[in-house]
């Protein structure tokens, strides 16, 4: 007999496709001001109508860290950054930076053999490193000092990968066990009614000595307490059974790829030398990817083309999106992270944002250089906080701005990047329910929140869709931060971080702690500011600040 807990695992994604149908925002929402439209965007529409109507401005270079874009979506293909120094697909590398044809960016992740698509988490990578050291050790306590903390280390990734692994195999059958549920009953049912329509009405009234009908009908009854919607079978079940197809290929996918300690990209695909975190010049001029619609809705949210009757408004209206690839199904490696910074840096960009992250680090050191080489080079580093509903106080989270290795003496304290911008989540809802369910947050870690749940952005193939996450909150602060350095050029990566942080609208109401079902804490204890982002406020700011950049005259000719 079908388990009822493996039936409840995709029951409760039915009924949020119900309920976010019924209480969906305006597709614009995040552009909008509390005060003006009821909703906590982020005063943009407002900033543009009233304050930047006719100030000139000059394009600004914004870097996608991420899965990839779609460089030819409509709504995108204009706002695309050209390397005017590079002869497109000419096999040769004219500008001499030491990639070949990277006419839009460049992928980190591929090869002469493909694509990176899938890959594996870094605590998988970091156990498959240590287990054949210490897989077969008998006697712990025989090992060197430094050994055992290693094997501890080792012991601890164990835990976690194979306990991974089993949760993941279990996941997996109870959901395939209950898209087979949800076929047969629902099927029963309607043979039972004589109906494909399925109405409230019709099925409370429901009485049967089939066991698979009355599984049918309870399925209903649940979904019935969150929407009086009536269904159409095959419609009903095609919802279902995409839903659950995705949640069983998320699972198969953790089995195959993310905690299999055997699966190695880097081998199969790359062929760097992985072991040196310094080598530069690998990957392809494939910056879409096999998989790009995590780095398209990033890249739409910074800069789609505004007030063209297309999809929606990106942040910034004079803007070149860089696509830089180093982002799989998986955790990103800190080697294509350190060089796809540089690679932004070197090639121009004002804005690096990176909608990604992870709970362990194989090499921090060579992300720590790379993000101090931004710092110097005056470039801002925007950071997604993380979907974990934790803690970046108390958990570790990468990338981050503390530099691991302090500068000076040893007893310093480490140092942080002055350039960088840790975001968190905000939602739609008003009151308790403001902060996103799922967003990281940190009194230390976290600098503040923006929108980042049901936000309306472009998707690859000219589409667009509702995503949510801390993904799409950051690149919100970078197109913000992209409109400060178009429209106040002047002003140095340092100055637009203090504006954005400085001009939060602070709250103080309580609201629901991330992870918790009744928690409430202050809103104003989730990050350093306390506050969500607005840019009618940063740019009133801005107007008054005298900034530090020095801007090159162009020479004229008479």
């Amino acid at each position: 007999m079908f388990r009822k807990n493996s039936l409840l695992v995709s029951l409760g994604l039915i009924i949020s496709i119900a309920l976010n149908a019924q209480f969906a925002p305006p597709d614009n929402w995040f552009h909008l001001d509390k005060t003006m439209d009821g909703f906590q965007g982020i005063s943009s529409d407002k900033a543009y109508n009233d304050l930047l109507k006719d100030r000139p401005s000059v394009p600004v270079i914004v870097a996608i860290l991420d899965s990839g874009i779609d460089v030819e979506h409509q709504d995108l293909e204009e706002n695309i950054w050209v390397n005017t120094d590079e002869i497109p697909d000419n096999g040769i590398d004219d500008d001499n930076n030491g990639y070949i044809d990277d006419i839009h960016g460049w992928n980190f992740i591929g090869g002469k053999n493909g694509e990176v698509h899938h890959e594996t988490y870094e605590v998988t990578r970091l156990y498959a490193k240590l287990k054949p050291k210490y897989g077969n050790i008998e006697d712990p306590m025989s090992l060197s000092k430094d050994d055992k903390k290693e094997y501890s280390k080792f012991q601890q990734y164990k835990k976690e990968v194979e306990g991974k692994r089993e949760a993941a195999q279990t996941a997996l059958d109870q959901v395939q066990e209950a898209k087979e549920a949800y076929n047969l009953s629902l099927k029963a049912l309607s043979n039972h009614l004589e109906t494909k329509k399925l109405t409230k009405k019709i099925v409370t009234n429901v009485n049967s000595d089939d066991q698979l009908v009355l599984l049918g009908k309870n399925i209903l009854m649940d979904i019935y307490q969150s929407t009086d919607e009536d269904f159409d079978l095959d419609e009903l079940l095609a919802v279902i059974n995409q839903d659950l197809d995705g949640e069983i290929n998320d699972q198969s996918t953790k089995l195959n790829f993310a905690y299999n300690p055997d699966y190695d990209s880097r081998k199969l695909i790359v062929k760097d030398n992985y072991s040196n975190s310094k080598e530069m010049h690998y990957g392809n001029n494939n910056y879409e990817g096999p998989d790009a619609l995590h780095g398209t809705h990033v890249g739409g949210i910074v800069g789609a083309l505004r007030n063209n009757g297309l999809g929606g408004n990106g942040i910034s209206n004079n803007v070149k999106i860089m696509s830089v690839r180093c982002v799989p199904d998986g955790d990103e490696r800190d080697k294509d992270v350190a060089n796809a910074i540089r690679y932004a840096v070197d090639n121009g960009a004002s804005i690096i944002n990176m909608s990604f992250g992870k709970g362990h680090s194989w090499d921090k050191d060579i992300v720590d250089d790379a993000v101090k080489y931004a710092a110097k080079n005056d470039v801002l580093l925007v950071h997604a906080a993380g979907n974990g509903s934790q803690n970046n106080d108390a958990s570790e989270n990468y990338p981050n701005d503390t530099y691991d290795k302090p500068s000076g003496f040893w007893f310093w304290k480490k140092k942080s990047c002055d350039t960088w911008i840790e975001v968190g989540a905000l939602s739609y809802m008003p009151g308790e329910n403001m902060v996103a369910p799922f967003s990281n947050y940190g009194k230390e870690h976290v600098d503040l929140f923006s929108p980042g749940v049901q936000i309306y952005a472009t998707l690859p193939n000219d589409q667009y869709a509702r995503l949510q996450g801390t993904s799409m909150a950051s690149p919100i602060v970078a197109g913000m931060a992209a409109v400060l350095r178009s429209y106040f050029p002047t002003l140095k990566a340092k100055q637009v971080k203090e504006i954005l942080e400085s001009t939060t609208v602070r709250v103080e109401d309580l609201v629901k702690k991330p992870g918790s079902a009744d928690e409430l804490v202050p809103f104003s204890s989730l990050s350093k500011t306390g506050g969500i982002v607005n840019l009618y406020n940063a740019i009133k700011k801005a107007q008054v600040t005298k900034g530090k950049k020095k801007i090159k005259k162009k020479k004229t000719t008479a």
